[in-house]
Order: structure tokens, then C-alpha cells, then sequence
């Protein structure tokens, strides 16, 4: 029989069911799906569970056809409530932990996607979306281990390499990252993305000299490439190579004159090289541009301090303690403001701090990036 036949067939189904005045039936409801009939099969898989509130299959089906119609939300509601009635029911588990992950509620999708995997552990979408929204919600480390398991049945996913690698690099398993960025490269090494990346996971290892030469690589694969430069100075920085690291910040404000990591580093460089004023033009631009820059505050901090300009540097210097507690070196110098202005009880009490912290390392996976890239969807 013929689609347009199949589909006459369907409605005339509805029709005469409706004229005999009987109630709309699930068999209605299936054929009307089955000839791309979504809105009205979803009307009448809503009326079925109207009649039969208890029904968790019609729940179930509804939410089936919503989510072919894209309504995602509409659809993981009608999920759940038929979870709520069985909470056995075949695939409304895996469905649900769908809708969720399509809207990106990854928080939300990874408890159905856990229990569909408990009820399905070969289930290799189920896996690979729970391995996504553990990606989606920042659970980085316990994306690692899905994404792994998916990538045994489909060795040959770029998306999955991605994802894991990325996941690896946020929880600081470097050695994992290090692998799949050099599978990655393997693939395409022209790829300048893959050699910013492979540098990150180097640099978090501790093998600085090798990040450096894998940004070189980038720069020299794509030397406009948004924020390479910007990596590659900031390894010279940390490096003390400050000419090099100038460089490469200046080229980084040449593609993005914007960039006020770029220039924050910069004006640090201008401090330690003894020019207060460059520095403190630089560190401005940099605040005004981005309030979250920690080393921006602390160095303005510092000149303020040295120009005796106390309140503008008590402000900065607290700005900086505020965007990270934990790091000293803002409550020592800031201490060291007070003991100036003669706080003698805001300074031991800043001192105080400094004798309960310990240095916390700074990385470049988060110099470079607020945040990893979304899932695929």
C-alpha cells in the first residue's frame, strides 16, 4: 500500500472510531505515528493517558512521539511519568537521559543514563551519552571511564577522542590526554587545535620544554589562530624567557587587540622589567576589560603599594584574595600594605593566612579557557 493510501487508512481509522464514538485507542495512536502524524498521534496518546492516568506504556509512547517532534522538555516529562508508574519499563530510562542530554541538562541526564546502563550494561549509546553528560555537567573525571568503554566499540569516533581527551585533560589525568591528543594528531597533524592541546597536556605534566615546541608547531600550522599565541607566551612567562614571552603576546594582541590575558602577562612583564608605568597602562586595560584576571590586581596591587597610593592598592589586592583565597602571595602583600598604613591587626591577620596556605600551581588549560567546548549533541 502507498504512503499517501497508509496514511488515508490512519485518519479514516480516527474518524470512524470517533464517529462510532468509541475512545481513542493506542492502535490508533500507533497508526497515526507510524504516517509521520506526530501531532495528532501525540493527542492521542494524550487522551489514552487521560483515560488511564495509571497506563505507564502510554506515558511511555507519548514521550516517544514528543521527542520525534523535538519537544524535549514535554517529552521527559511524560517520561518520568512513566518511570513513576514502572520503573522497569524497557528504553524509558535511556529516553529520558535523551531529552535531557538534547535540551543540555547534562546533570539531569546522567541518572537516567546510570540506570539505564544498570539495566543494559552492553548498551553502548547509553554509555557514550552518560560519558557526554558527565562532559556537559564538568564531572570530568567521571566522564573518563564511559568514554573509554564507548571507544573500544567505535575506535574510530573523532568526536569520543575528543571528548575523552578533553575530559582527561580538566581532571588532570595528563597522561590520558597525552594519548588521545597524539591519536589525534596521528589523524590530522596539521591540526593546530590538536598541538594546543597536546601542549596543555604536556605542560600539566610538567614537561614545559615539550609544550613549548608543540605550541611552536601551532603557531606555525596557523599562525592567526585565536589564543595560540597567547599559549605559547605564556609557557615563555612561566619560563622566564620574558623577551620571548613578550613576543608572543604582543603577536596575540595583533589577532585579538582585545585579549586581556595578553595583556594582563604583558603588564607583568613590564613590572618585573622595572617600567611601573607602562605596567600599570597595560594592567588598566586589561581590568577594564576582564575582572577576573587574578595577576592583573595582584601586580596593581604592587605598584600602587610602591607609589604609596595605600587605598588603591588595599583595593586591588583584595580583589585579587577574592578571585582566589587560597593563593598567598595577595594576603602576604597585602599584609605588607597594612603594616605601611599602620593596620597592625589587619596585617597579622593577613599574615596569619599566608602561614595556613600553601602554593597552589597555576595551569594552562586554565589560562586559555574559561571552559571546555560543549558535547556534541
Amino acid at each position: 500500500m502507498t504512503n499517501w493510501k497508509l496514511q488515508l487508512a490512519a485518519v479514516v481509522l480516527v474518524l470512524s472510531g470517533a464517529a462510532r464514538g468509541q475512545e481513542p485507542s493506542p492502535a490508533q495512536a500507533i497508526a497515526l505515528e507510524q504516517q509521520g502524524k506526530l501531532a495528532e498521534a501525540a493527542q492521542v496518546w494524550r487522551a489514552v493517558t487521560k483515560r488511564n492516568p495509571k497506563d505507564a506504556a502510554a506515558f511511555a509512547s507519548l514521550g516517544v512521539v514528543l521527542s520525534k517532534e523535538q519537544k524535549y522538555d514535554e517529552a521527559a516529562s511524560a517520561y518520568k511519568k512513566a518511570l513513576a508508574l514502572n520503573s522497569k519499563l524497557p528504553g524509558v530510562q535511556l529516553n529520558l537521559g535523551l531529552a535531557e542530554f538534547k535540551q543540555g541538562h547534562f546533570d539531569a541526564a546522567i541518572s537516567p543514563l546510570t540506570a539505564a546502563l544498570k539495566m543494559e550494561p552492553k548498551n553502548m549509546q547509553a554509555r557514550t551519552l552518560l560519558g557526554f553528560s558527565c562532559y556537559g555537567a564538568k564531572r570530568f573525571a567521571d566522564a573518563v571511564e564511559p568514554l573509554k568503554s564507548a571507544l573500544k566499540s567505535d575506535p574510530d569516533n573523532t568526536d569520543l577522542h575528543q571528548i575523552l581527551a578533553q575530559s582527561c585533560l580538566w581532571a588532570k589525568q595528563y597522561s590520558c590526554a597525552l594519548d588521545e591528543f597524539r591519536q589525534i594528531l596521528e589523524r590530522n597533524p596539521d591540526s593546530p587545535a590538536a598541538h594546543v592541546l597536546t601542549g596543555q597536556a604536556l605542560d600539566g605534566l610538567g614537561r614545559t620544554p615539550d609544550a613549548i615546541a608543540e605550541f611552536q608547531a601551532a603557531v606555525k600550522v596557523s599562525p592567526h589562530e585565536p589564543n595560540v599565541h597567547f599559549g605559547l607566551g605564556y609557557l615563555y612567562w612561566k619560563s622566564h624567557q620574558y623577551d620571548d614571552a613578550r613576543r608572543e603576546f604582543e603577536n596575540e594582541l595583533s589577532v585579538d587587540s582585545s585579549h586581556a590575558q595578553a595583556l594582563a602577562y604583558l603588564g607583568d612583564i613590564e613590572m618585573k622589567q622595572n617600567h611601573p608605568e607602562e605596567a600599570l597602562a597595560l594592567l588598566g586595560k586589561a581590568t577594564r576589560l576582564q575582572d577576573d584576571i587574578r595577576i592583573a590586581y595582584l601586580d596593581l596591587g604592587t605598584i600602587l603599594t610602591q607609589q604609596k597610593r595605600y587605598d588603591e592598592a588595599v583595593a586591588a589586592l583584595q580583589h585579587a584574595v577574592k578571585l582566589d583565597p587560597a593563593q598567598p602571595d595577595a594576603h602576604y602583600r597585602l599584609a605588607h600594605v597594612y603594616q605601611d598604613m599602620g593596620k597592625t591587626a589587619e596585617s597579622q591577620r593577613e599574615f596569619a593566612q599566608v602561614r595556613e596556605l600553601h602554593e597552589k600551581a597555576d595551569d594552562l588549560v586554565r589560562k586559555m579557557a574559561a571552559s571546555p567546548p560543549a558535547p556534541p549533541q
